[in-house]
């Protein structure tokens, strides 16, 4: 589990990177298809998914982008950043068992706006499984009001 990290607009630079790696478990793909509604039988059934070109289940491509949205959400740049917007990429499968590893890395910045463009992979071993890019509005640190507490 990611332990929570606040960072303010001013704190963020270009190059800025954080990481995250997380084994995808046959409860996390049940749980998810639980907590979306997709019952694809591609995710819960080694059955089915055992005829597909997959040969085996995978997990749903937006479980894979939700672990982005953890990294987000927790660390860069974590609590108070508001997701403005997402491009997805999907380039491989997940299968049960595999380990993704997230990047999420600091592209732009918009003062103006306090505003961050983050360029995100999802990874299984060598092979990107997931790529895109995300807008995220960040607390500010200068503007009147209170800051946000630290975590």
């Amino acid at each position: 589990m990611l332990t929570l990290r606040t960072l303010y607009f001013e704190d963020l630079t270009l190059g800025m990177t954080e990481r995250f790696a997380k084994k995808v478990s046959s409860s996390d793909v049940v749980g998810f298809a639980e907590i979306s509604g997709d019952r694809n039988p591609i995710h819960l059934s080694e059955h089915f998914a055992a005829k597909t070109p997959f040969g085996t289940r995978i997990a749903h491509g937006l479980y894979t982008a939700s672990l982005i949205s953890a990294v987000l959400g927790t660390r860069l740049p974590g609590p108070g950043a508001v997701y403005i917007s997402q491009t997805l990429n999907f380039r491989a499968p997940v299968k049960i068992g595999d380990t993704v590893n997230v990047k999420v890395e600091v592209a732009e910045l918009l003062p103006e706006k306090s505003r961050a463009r983050l360029a995100c992979t999802c990874s299984v071993g060598e092979d990107v499984v997931l790529d895109g890019e995300a807008w995220v509005k960040v607390p500010s640190n200068k503007k009147g009001g209170r800051p946000l507490p630290r975590v």
